[in-house]
C-alpha cells in the first residue's frame, strides 16, 4: 500500500544554485517561449491513421528546428515499424554529460489530441489564443508545453552556466502518444543506448491546481476490454416475441449494474483497494474541476483523493447498439460495451483482467451467452520520493513557486509507458511533472494552460537541471 501527503522538503542545504540569475533568464527568455509555443500549437500533428501524416512529420521538422536552435547538434528524427507501417515520427537530442555529470532524459510527445467537435471550441483549436492569463488552444498543454518547459530551461541553464553545467541532456519527444504509443516498446529497445540515463523526466503531467506545484508520485495503472451479451440467433420482431425474452441491450444494462455497489465502489472481488491517501481534496474543489452537474451524488467511500489515487475505477466508455435514429421494433440480438478500469498502485493488471472475466461470467443475466475480450493492460507507478532526484525536483518546484509548498499528488489516470521506462532502465530515477491545471481540459474542448504555472515549471526545469549538474553520477 502506498500513502500520498502534502509534506514538507525536508530541512537539508539547498543546493548551491544561482536561483535568481536562472529566474531572470526563464523571465527574459520567456516571451520567445510563449511564441515558439503557439507555433507549435498551429500544426495538427495528429498520430491517427485517419489524419494526414504529413502534418505529423511537419510538427517533429519543428520540434527539431527548436531543439537545434537552443543549442544541441545531434538531433535526429527517428521511427521503427509496427507490423510493416512506420510509428510515429519521434526527436531525439543528445548533449553528453561531462566530468561523470549524470544523464537526464526529457520526455514530452508532440502529437495531439483531434480538436473534436468544433462547435464546442470557443476559439480555433489550432490557432493560439492568450485570454485571461491562460493560452488556448490543442496542444497547449498536452503535451507541446511540455516540449517547451524542456526547450526554455535549456535555454535557461546555458545562458546562465554555459558548459558548466556539465549535466547530460537527452530530449525524447514521441510523436504517436496520444494514439497509444504503438511503437514505443520497440523504439526503446532499438535505440536503449541513445535514450539510457540516469534520471528520466516526463512532462506529460499537472500540478495541483494554479498556484500550487506538484510532482505526480503515483499513476493508477489500466485494463480494459469489452463484454458483448446475446440472447438470440438474429433479431425478432418485438410484437411477436416480446416478453419472455429480454433483448441484449436491457440484459447488458443489468450486468454492467454489477460493476458498482449501491454506493458507487467496485464490486468486483479480488481489486486492490485502499483509502490511504492523505492529500486533502475538498468536494466543492472536485465539483468546480470536474464539471459535476448540482444535485449529482458522487460516487463511492472513502476520502475523495484515495477514490482517485488508491481506489479502483471502472467506466463504460463505448457501447455498441442501434442508434436510435436507426431503431426498429426487434428484439436485439446482441449488444456489448468497453469498460476502462483503473488499478490501484500495487494491482497487478493480469490478476485485474481475471477479475472482470471472473465477474461477468458469473453475473451472466437470465443465462445470457456472455463474451469476454480482454484489451490493453498498464502497470501503475509509485515514485521514492526519498530519492534524491525527487527531492531535489521538490525542492526546485518549491523555489519556481516562490515557497509554495509542492503537493506530492497521485494521479487517477494512467500512462502506461512509464512501466517500460522502468523496466529497460531500472536503475533510472523517473520523476513525472506537468503543466496541466485542473481547468486544463486535456483532449477536450478549449484545451489550456495557465501562462504564470507555464513560467515557473520552465524554471523549475532548470533549477533541477542546475542541481543535478552539481551531482557527481553514482
Amino acid at each position: 500500500m502506498y500513502c500520498f501527503v502534502m509534506t514538507l522538503i525536508p530541512e537539508t542545504p539547498s543546493p548551491s544554485v544561482d536561483v535568481d540569475a536562472l529566474r531572470s533568464a526563464v523571465e527574459a527568455d520567456f516571451p520567445r517561449t510563449v511564441e515558439q509555443l503557439k507555433s507549435l500549437v498551429s500544426i495538427p500533428g495528429i498520430a491517427w491513421d485517419s489524419f494526414d501524416p504529413e502534418r505529423l512529420n511537419e510538427s517533429a521538422e519543428a520540434v527539431a528546428a527548436l531543439i537545434r536552435g537552443a543549442g544541441l547538434t545531434d538531433v535526429q528524427i527517428l521511427r521503427v515499424d509496427n507490423n510493416g507501417k512506420p510509428g510515429g515520427p519521434a526527436v531525439v537530442a543528445r548533449r553528453p554529460a561531462r566530468d561523470g555529470k549524470p544523464t537526464v532524459l526529457l520526455y514530452a510527445h508532440h502529437d495531439v489530441q483531434p480538436p473534436g467537435d468544433l462547435s464546442l471550441w470557443e476559439t480555433e483549436p489550432f490557432v493560439a489564443t492568450e485570454r485571461n492569463g491562460r493560452l488556448y488552444g490543442r496542444g497547449a498543454a498536452d503535451d507541446k508545453a511540455g516540449i517547451m518547459a524542456h526547450i526554455g530551461a535549456l535555454r535557461a541553464l546555458d545562458t546562465v552556466l554555459g558548459e558548466d553545467s556539465g549535466v547530460g541532456i537527452t530530449l525524447f519527444i514521441e510523436g504517436e502518444e496520444e494514439a497509444g504509443s504503438p511503437t514505443f516498446r520497440d523504439f526503446l529497445e532499438t535505440y536503449r543506448d541513445l535514450l539510457e540515463a540516469d534520471v528520466i523526466v516526463v512532462a506529460d503531467s499537472g500540478n495541483w491546481k494554479v498556484g500550487v506545484p506538484a510532482l505526480t508520485t503515483s499513476l493508477r495503472g489500466l485494463v480494459d476490454g469489452t463484454v458483448e451479451v446475446q440472447v438470440l440467433d438474429h433479431a425478432v420482431h418485438s410484437g411477436m416475441f416480446g416478453g419472455p425474452v429480454l433483448d441484449a441491450p436491457t440484459l447488458l444494462a443489468r450486468l454492467i449494474s454489477t460493476f458498482h455497489n449501491d454506493a458507487g465502489d467496485v464490486a468486483i472481488e479480488g481489486l486492490a483497494s485502499s483509502d490511504t491517501a492523505a492529500v486533502e481534496y475538498a468536494e466543492a474543489d472536485f465539483r468546480e474541476d470536474s464539471s459535476v452537474l448540482d444535485g449529482v451524488q458522487l460516487a463511492g467511500t472513502g476520502s475523495i483523493a484515495s477514490r482517485l489515487w488508491t481506489k479502483p475505477a471502472l467506466s463504460i466508455i463505448g457501447i455498441d447498439v442501434p442508434s436510435v435514429d436507426m431503431s426498429s421494433n426487434t428484439i436485439q440480438p446482441k449488444a456489448r460495451a468497453k469498460f476502462s478500469l483503473r488499478l490501484a498502485p500495487g494491482q497487478n493488471p493480469a490478476e485485474a483482467m481475471t477479475a472482470v472475466e471472473r465477474h461477468v461470467q458469473s453475473h451472466a443475466p437470465f443465462g445470457a451467452k456472455v463474451t469476454f475480450i480482454p484489451g490493453e493492460q498498464g502497470q501503475a507507478f509509485a515514485t521514492d520520493t526519498s530519492a534524491p532526484a525527487a527531492r531535489t525536483a521538490l525542492w526546485a518546484l518549491r523555489e519556481a513557486w516562490g515557497g509554495v509548498e509542492p503537493v506530492e499528488s497521485g494521479m487517477g489516470g494512467s500512462i502506461p509507458f512509464i512501466a517500460d521506462l522502468t523496466e529497460l532502465f531500472p536503475s533510472a530515477q523517473i520523476l513525472i511533472t506537468g503543466v496541466e491545471d485542473p481547468d486544463s481540459r486535456a483532449h477536450s474542448a478549449n484545451e489550456s494552460l495557465d501562462l504564470g504555472d507555464f513560467r515557473n515549471a520552465v524554471l523549475a526545469e532548470a533549477l533541477l537541471l542546475a542541481s543535478l549538474g552539481q551531482a557527481s553520477k553514482s
